[in-house]
């Protein structure tokens, strides 16, 4: 088999686990808001501590790219990632509960910007676009642990053994699978970071970034209680299950779209179909209503950032890796601004007048993807 094929299936399979861990864990926020007896807000401020250790983790990761072939990076961090999900399921004070998700999201961050990397490197190897496969490979990996969970939750199986599983399984897995991944990928040049006035490049990249992060990361944390508290369904986990399947269609189409109709009008496509899905679920908030709108958003947000990551790696600036950590970042703000977000003016309002906040994000990938692009035609004139 062809050695660039070999590189490809192993880092695909990474992005499989990594989505298969991380839905486990979201899944089953509805489990640990009533084991706790959290309200919206107590939920949302401990919801806080994935995006801050994740803001945390990313200088870290930045410096292991630069240091290392990001295959160690994103080997051990799998091996922490794995365990530190299974801490989770222990967790029987906040304070317990707290550190692990901590962990948690910390030795996230590090596998996926080594991810991300080796993606973006590997993807230098092909003709055509094969970075938007890998994050629905991500997708497809959140669906699988999201249908794992709501069989379990169906069948009454209790966190602690759902948790362990999902750990031991990704631990040999990774112990199998490294040996395949891309080899000498370090970058040389383009690895410091430089103060001082922001890079436009960068910055529209990142508010980009930042955006699709308030909707996907909180669509992740909140699709289940939604659908709990809004909807009233007994099996909760049914519109982030729909919420990711499209995501994962969306993903694996992309390339094909962004070749056909362009990156500027994959931006807007994206916004039109966040916005209208997320006013679906809110102005209609029964079952297939629900799933449908769910469905709109998980194929709007898709896009977005496998897309972005995509032109990071054309930075005159920076390397791929830092270029990604930075972008990153402004993901990670994302993060911590979403999913409190939506706890706080849940408890202030409530949670369907919350999820407008969805609604506004995407809207604002039309005008920063406009100014991006005619920044860089204006660029490409002027040289």
């Amino acid at each position: 088999m062809d050695s660039k094929l070999k590189q490809r299936i192993a880092l695909s399979t990474f992005f499989f686990l990594s989505g298969f861990s991380f839905s486990s864990w979201a899944a089953r926020i509805p489990t640990i808001k009533t084991a706790f007896g959290f309200n919206e807000a107590e939920l949302g401020t401990i919801l806080l501590a994935m995006p801050i250790s994740s803001l945390i983790g990313l200088p870290f990761s930045g410096w292991l790219i630069t240091k290392f072939d990001s295959r160690i990076p994103l080997s051990v961090g799998f091996l922490v990632h794995a365990t530190c999900l299974s801490l989770i399921s222990f967790a029987n004070t906040t304070l317990t509960l707290v550190l692990a998700i901590f962990l948690f999201a910390f030795s996230m961050r590090i596998l996926n910007i080594a991810m991300n990397t080796q993606a973006i490197t590997l993807q230098k190897q092909f003709d055509r676009k094969i970075n938007g496969s890998f994050h629905g490979l991500w997708s497809t990996g959140g669906i699988a642990g999201v249908g794992f969970t709501t069989l379990l939750v169906a069948l009454d199986i209790s966190i602690v053994p759902h948790l362990i599983a999902v750990s031991v399984v990704a631990i040999l897995i990774t112990l199998f699978t490294y040996r395949f991944l891309l080899r000498d990928d370090r970058s040389t040049a383009g690895n410091k970071l430089a103060f001082g006035k922001p890079d436009p490049y960068i910055l529209y990249l990142g508010l980009l970034v930042f955006f699709a992060a308030i909707c996907e990361g909180g669509m992740f944390d909140w699709s289940g209680i939604y659908f709990q508290e809004v909807v009233q369904v007994e099996i909760f986990t049914s519109g982030y299950l729909i919420f990711m399947a499209f995501m994962a269609l969306s993903r694996f189409l992309s390339d094909r779209i962004i070749e056909r109709i362009g990156m500027p009008a994959t931006y807007v496509l994206s916004a039109v179909f966040i916005f209208s899905g997320i006013g679906l679920a809110i102005l209609m908030p029964n079952f297939w209503p629900a799933m449908l709108g769910f469905s709109l958003v998980g194929f709007g947000t898709a896009a977005v950032i496998p897309m972005t990551f995509t032109l990071a790696g054309a930075s005159k600036k920076y390397s791929p890796g830092m270029a990604i950590s930075i972008i990153a970042t402004y993901g990670m703000v994302g993060m911590l601004i979403g999913p409190p977000l939506i706890g706080y003016l849940a408890h202030a309002f409530n949670l369907r007048v919350s999820f407008i906040a969805f609604a506004c994000a995407g809207l604002m990938f039309i005008p920063i993807s406009t100014l991006f692009f005619k920044n860089e035609a204006q660029a490409a004139t002027a040289s």
